[in-house]
């Protein structure tokens, strides 16, 4: 009888930690890891997915890029940051020749010898340094599934920004259909379940893209988010976009009640980026948004 308590025991706290956090209304919200958690750890880095997961995410976000041997490449910038970098000679990168390494011109292993985590970000005081690499995202989601089942730990999500920009095309980025294409092709023989996967862009051709292929079963129904930074409004985003995404993922500072409310009457979820305050936190959960993108996990789960 003590073995089957103990069972059921287990179970419940399984079940009770796979669910998202409450709101002060009481619903769930979805807490994402910006880059990780970026406030905490080297950005866009397999220790900073495996700490997010530690402080209890339900999903993790990350940008990926591609390099010259078409490989997907976690990574936030289509350069190397001077912010951060270190060339493999272990000469920092300047600003003056950052935006002259780029990995769209770089085959992976290149890439791979520049350590993006010894200097740590003068922006993130809290991040810890240690020497890290641009992981591919093949890689990275082998290490955090592996982490998932050795730790036990609940199903998550992931949240993988395009990063595209229109006037970059065939400079430091593929177009969208081939872009699309070497993700989907990732994820596929990753077999991560597509209700798992959020696909986002400030490039909403790479998000008519992706439904396009999702109409013709070219590529995962993963769910869509479209994120946005200008001030035109919910309607106008919409339209333009030409199709209703799953999730509108605005800056933080520009979402009220009204856009949460029209957004949610047309079956949409509302996730603002990137919320680091505690008390604006609270405030955008109070306004009911269904999720926040942080770069520190750990605030959000103290508030």
């Amino acid at each position: 009888m003590r073995a089957v308590l103990l069972l059921l025991s287990m179970l419940i706290t399984s079940s009770l930690a796979a669910q998202p956090e409450r709101t002060h209304s009481g619903g769930h919200y979805d807490l994402q890891g910006h880059r990780g958690c970026r406030g905490l750890m080297p950005e866009n880095t397999i220790p900073a997915f495996l700490k997010a997961l530690d402080l209890g995410v339900n999903t993790l976000e990350l940008d990926v890029v591609i390099s010259q041997d078409r490989q997907v490449v976690i990574s936030h910038e289509p350069y190397f940051n001077a912010e951060f970098s270190i060339k493999p000679d272990g000469v920092p990168v300047t600003k003056d020749e950052q935006k002259d390494l780029i990995l769209y011109k770089m085959p992976y292993s290149e890439i791979k010898r520049y350590d993006v985590g010894s200097n740590g970000n003068p922006r993130f005081p809290e991040q810890q340094k240690q020497k890290v690499y641009k992981p591919l995202l093949s890689e990275m989601i082998t290490a955090v599934e592996a982490y998932r089942t050795e730790k036990n730990l609940p199903v998550f999500a992931y949240n993988i920004e395009l990063k595209s920009e229109e006037k970059e095309y065939d400079k430091s980025q593929p177009r969208p259909a081939e872009f699309c294409a070497l993700v989907n092709a990732v994820l596929t023989k990753a077999n991560v379940p597509a209700d798992r996967i959020i696909i986002q862009s400030f490039d909403f051709a790479m998000l008519q893209e992706w439904n396009k292929q999702i109409q013709t079963k070219k590529a995962l129904p993963v769910r869509l988010a479209a994120l946005v930074e200008n001030i035109r409004g919910v309607d106008h985003n919409l339209k333009k976009l030409g199709f209703k995404p799953a999730i509108y993922s605005p800056a933080y500072q520009l979402i009220g009640r009204d856009s949460v409310e029209k957004l949610h009457q047309q079956g949409i979820n509302v996730v603002p980026w990137t919320v680091n305050n505690v008390a604006d936190m609270r405030k955008l959960l109070d306004l009911g948004v269904d999720g926040l993108i942080t770069d520190y996990p750990n605030r959000a789960k103290e508030r």
